[in-house]
């Protein structure tokens, strides 16, 4: 009974430590262990980005920036007027980027240019005129960034037609150039010796905006001179009357066209704040005219009133001596357009910037910019052309129409090719950048960044 008792007990005795010792294989030991310092790696120096170099040329949607050297090219936009398809845009120099468009209700009548409010004067073709020539018009808007239209003015029927260039005065007031039509009967008692059944002369225009009124009125018909018949109105000895338009004038560039009643064929003008005359360019003359804007309109029509004390007869005349049998002076001009005074304080202050297309034998281009005379004294059997500045042509520099240039801040110059693009070149005649297109490009205009006219863009 004993032995049993001492055998059950050890059995549970040594039971019992194999249980617990069991326990202690479940259990976990955590060995304590010092910490790892923690190790923390030295970042490298990093560069800056550097921007990534823009290769030119650059294709853009009308054309392709060939050239931009940003170290001497003026930054910028360029407004362009594209008679191709009739648009006007705002181009990025850097890129070509069209930032804003207008769509436009008429064709170009050719100008369009940014006011500093940020509207658009413009030039537009009305449809289906009574008559018309090469950049016909008979509408000027002022258009809304938006392309709504903000006012309105039309000059066309049978006897008149607005075309080319628009002028915004300072005042407000627009200028405009105008065809007037002049009958057989009219031109007969002129002893005009041409056969075309009309013939179309020149006018300018002052409109007030307010009322649509016409407040001011030159007329080139009123300032003619004839040599060849005494029996007629206005006869005169042409070279002895410069100040008087040879209304049988007829340039050698024009002397295999076709009569078409287009004489004179203004193209541009310019207008003068401080000496209150108007600039115009006469391309079937070769010449640019200058009148006197401080007449009434009743001294317009005579020889005599206004600052000058010429009434509507012409101030100055230059470019071609040929126009009044001038034997004195060299002729410069063949075929011209937009006489773009310098002003503003811009290098060449004072002087005028004309492209000079260069038609006839030369076929080659040129930008001239000329020295205006301080007092004008046109003379007959004198030498009255003007001292050129500073000038730009190049090899295959030829546009036989349209074209322009202006003067930036910087020193450059804008040029507008008609039939090929833009180009931008220093004083050194270096050029510094270049657009190349496939349109019809009338002028381009520059705006500064920062240019109150483009304040529309961050709107």
């Amino acid at each position: 009974m004993k032995v049993t008792f001492l055998t059950k007990f050890l059995g549970l005795f040594f039971l019992s430590l194999f249980l617990a010792c069991s326990s202690d294989d479940d259990v976990t030991i955590v060995d304590e262990m010092e910490p790892e310092e923690e190790v923390i790696e030295e970042e490298e120096e990093q560069e800056p980005e550097l921007p990534t170099e823009v290769v030119y040329p650059i294709e853009g949607e009308t054309g392709t920036i060939l050239l931009n050297n940003k170290s001497f090219a003026k930054e910028g936009y360029i407004l362009v007027n594209e008679s191709t398809d009739d648009r006007v845009y705002l181009m990025e120099k850097d890129s070509s980027l069209i930032v804003h468009e207008w769509q436009l209700e008429f064709g170009l009548g050719n100008d369009v240019e940014l006011l500093p409010n940020g509207k658009l004067l413009a030039s537009l073709g009305v449809e289906s005129p009574d008559f018309s020539f090469g950049g016909f018009g008979g509408i000027i808007q002022i258009i809304n960034p938006d392309s709504s239209i903000d006012w309105e003015f039309r000059y066309a029927n049978e006897e008149h037609l607005i075309h080319h260039d628009v002028e915004m005065l300072p005042n407000g007031n627009v200028l405009a150039i105008v065809w007037t039509a002049r009958n057989q009967v009219a031109l007969n008692e002129i002893g005009y010796l041409g056969e075309e059944e009309n013939v179309y002369t020149e006018s300018i225009i002052e409109v007030d905006p307010n009322t649509n009124e016409i407040v001011w009125l030159w007329d080139s018909w009123d300032h003619i001179v004839q040599d060849t018949d005494d029996t007629k109105l206005h006869y005169g000895i042409v070279s002895e009357n410069p100040e008087r338009i040879n209304i049988n004038y007829i340039d050698i560039l024009r002397g295999e066209v076709s009569p078409d009643g287009d004489i004179m064929h203004a193209n541009g003008f310019d207008y003068d704040e401080d000496n209150d005359l108007i600039y115009m360019t006469i391309n079937n003359f070769s010449e640019i005219w200058v009148i006197d804007h401080s007449t009434t309109i009743a001294q317009a029509k005579t020889d005599s009133g206004g600052l000058y004390g010429k009434g509507g007869d012409l101030v100055y005349r230059f470019g071609n001596p040929t126009a009044y049998n001038n034997t004195f002076g060299e002729r410069l001009f063949y075929n011209n357009h937009f006489p773009n005074l310098l002003e503003n304080d811009v290098p060449g202050d004072g002087n005028i910037l004309v492209y000079m297309n260069g038609n006839g034998d030369l076929k080659q281009s040129f930008v001239y910019e000329l020295a205006l005379p301080s007092i004008f004294n046109l003379q007959s059997n004198a030498i009255n052309e003007l001292d050129i500045v500073w000038s730009y042509t190049r090899e295959g520099f030829y546009a036989p129409r349209v074209s322009g240039a202006i003067r930036l801040d910087n020193g450059n110059t804008l040029i507008t090719s008609g039939t090929s693009g833009l180009i931008e070149v220093t004083n050194d005649k270096e050029v510094v950048w270049e657009f190349e297109g496939t349109g019809f490009y009338w002028r381009s205009y520059h705006y500064n960044l920062g240019s109150s006219a483009l304040s529309f863009l961050s709107n």
